[in-house]
């Protein structure tokens, strides 16, 4: 129970994700989350939407999984085990701890069977 808590609290964190990218991105809260200037979030906000829509996808697998419960291990397993990875390297050591750290205790739950 306590590892589909936590993948849980993933899920949650890239739905937060979503909307950031997807709808505050172009607006100073937007600005502020990702350290953008407003031109840069203006030009780079349809960028920013399919970013968005990567991170709705791995919130619908994390859910997906936890709704078939056992028969959604590999689900959860697979969706955790890429959460905030690509980013974390290729992005922002930001990311490493917002979305990675997270996603990496939940892995270890869902292993440990928590």
């Amino acid at each position: 129970m306590i590892a589909n808590v936590l993948v849980g609290l993933v899920a949650l964190i890239h739905l937060y994700i979503v909307y950031l990218e997807m709808v505050l991105w172009d607006t100073p809260r937007g600005h502020k989350a990702f350290n953008l200037t407003p031109e840069f979030a203006g030009a780079s906000k349809v960028l920013a939407a399919n970013q968005g829509l990567y991170n709705g996808f791995l919130a619908a697998g994390l859910i997906w999984g936890l709704y078939l419960g056992e028969a959604g291990f590999q689900v959860k397993v697979f969706c955790v085990a890429i959460t905030g990875l690509y980013g974390a390297v290729t992005v922002s050591r930001k990311i490493l701890y917002i979305q990675t750290v997270p996603a990496a205790v939940a892995l270890i739950g869902l292993w440990l069977g928590a």
